[in-house]
């Protein structure tokens, strides 16, 4: 889909779908519907009472219209709130998802928001993001017959700061349905070697420069809790190494580093899942897709700041040489770990990838994205992710990035009193603890292995690959994280 800026008036506009958002009770009041339903010769009102549509949030009419350009006229609940910049993505998501079998929409954008150029930019990455949908392997009548090639943001005025908003958006949302697609491909595709080379080849296309290890090559660096999740596969694991560092930093900017679990496929290891808990398990590399998307953010964006990403990519199956409960291994870090369960293995290989990025990159914040723990959805429903932060200057200003970008992130204890379910009678220590605070004690077994890094921990279980549509997130996978995590970015930079 391509977006552009258009000052055409709506009723002007050249496009098969016309959309616009309608405050509560101003249908028919304000200037812009008054004379939109004027020039339709009072279709909007009349549908309006039909249909009991009065503007309230969630509620969405289309009406089939004559006397303007557009032969289509979506109208969208704005509710009787304050708009947030949030809401532009949302509309523009919902916009998008209702044009979808049009060729061309246009997305009259709601004036009285006081940041012109952020509500575009925001609306961009919706349209983008609500006319995602994954075909990869959908064939003959299942192909879409139709899809959206273009979009128009109409505005009542056009300048340099719009444009480059919308280019901005563009760089964010098609990131966004990068990491998406990695996550919706199947795992006989999408192998540990098939993501690295995804990250390589798309990575290195845009403007980043990418390291890949293999199996050889984790041995020597020492990564033993990394590949004891490894031995099940007859795929062989890989880390990978992005970096962006543009030409130009200001001096005293800080360098991050951004960690994703990559098991491209999950099945539990010896400690088997029920074939019900398996069935989405390509979804537990959602980490590593969050990463490359940021990644990608960065470079496209040409933010002014010096960012890494790391991805280890792994199975965890249950071939002859699988990894067992009561097996002992020695970290890259050094602790030596005893291992419960073989179902926890994303901290396995979170913890070797964070031990390596800590002492060789020394950032000044860390941040890892993980599917990683069922109890974190228990704890925070499917739509929520746990935050877990040794800083809270890092902690904070995540969140306010967060809830700028309509993302749910909910901060979750280090408590430290829970250290002690991990401890070993034979180790240095166990890697899960008891049944009780689940997601905690996995945030705290990955704490063991950052060093004196600010690190960050985002528990993304729930929010990473839904079962359905929630909000401005498609079903399937999300990109959820991406958004966030590039704001936080730029505010670092100002």
């Amino acid at each position: 889909m391509k977006v552009s800026i258009s000052t055409d008036a709506p009723t002007k506009v050249r496009a098969d779908l016309l959309v616009l958002g309608v405050r509560t009770g101003q249908l028919g009041k304000d200037k812009l519907t008054k004379q939109l339903d004027k020039a339709v010769h009072g279709a909007l009102t009349d549908a309006a009472k039909l249909e009991d549509f009065s503007g309230k949030s969630g509620e969405s009419l289309r009406v089939t219209v004559r006397g303007i350009e557009a032969g289509v006229v979506l109208l969208v609940g704005l509710g009787d709130a304050a708009l947030k910049e949030s809401d532009f993505r949302l509309l523009a998501v919902k916009s998008a998802q209702a044009g979808m079998k049009y060729a061309s929409i246009a997305l009259v954008l709601p004036e009285g928001f006081e940041d012109r150029a952020r509500a575009a930019r925001l609306a961009t990455e919706g349209l983008l993001g609500g006319n995602y949908k994954y075909t990869q392997y959908l064939t003959g009548d299942r192909l879409p017959k139709r899809r959206t090639e273009v979009a128009h943001l109409v505005v009542t005025k056009d300048d340099g700061d719009l444009r480059r908003a919308v280019r901005d958006g563009g760089a964010v949302g098609e990131s966004v349905n990068f990491a998406r697609d990695l996550v919706n491909a199947p795992p006989n595709d999408l192998t540990p070697s098939a993501l690295a080379e995804a990250a390589r080849s798309e990575g290195e296309a845009r403007g980043l420069s990418v390291k890949v290890w293999d199996k050889k090559a984790l041995e020597k660096l020492g990564m033993n809790l990394f590949l004891a999740v490894a031995r099940g596969s007859s795929e062989e694991p890989r880390m990978v190494h992005m970096t962006w560092k543009p030409k130009k930093v200001k001096a005293g900017t800080k360098k991050i580093a951004f960690v994703g679990k990559g098991l491209t496929f999950d099945s539990g290891g010896l400690c088997i899942k029920p074939p019900k808990s398996m069935i989405d398990m390509k979804c537990d590399m959602a980490g590593a897709a969050a990463t490359v998307g940021i990644m990608l953010a960065c470079a496209r964006l040409e933010l002014p700041i010096e960012v890494h990403g790391f991805i280890g990519a792994t199975e965890n199956m249950t071939g002859a040489s699988a990894y067992r409960p009561g097996d002992v291994f020695t970290s890259h870090e050094g602790k030596t770990v005893e291992i419960i369960n073989t179902d926890a293995e994303g901290r396995l290989v979170l913890a070797d990838v964070l031990s390596y990025v800590a002492k060789e990159v020394a950032p000044d914040y860390l941040i890892d994205h993980a599917t990683l723990t069922g109890a974190c959805m228990v704890a925070l429903g499917p739509w929520t992710a746990g935050l877990f932060a040794n800083d809270d200057e890092l902690a904070a200003g995540y969140a306010r990035a967060a809830g700028a970008e309509g993302e749910s992130f909910w901060r979750m204890p280090l408590d430290e009193d829970l250290r002690d379910a991990l401890k070993s009678d034979i180790a240095d220590m166990k890697h899960v603890g008891d049944s009780h605070g689940g997601s905690i004690t996995a945030a705290l077994f990955l704490k063991e292995f950052v060093g004196k890094s600010k690190w960050m921990h985002l528990d993304i279980a729930g929010p990473a690959f839904l079962d359905r549509p929630h909000h401005q997130f498609p079903k399937g996978g999300t990109g959820f994280g991406i958004a966030t995590a590039v704001r936080f970015l730029e505010s670092l930079v100002g």
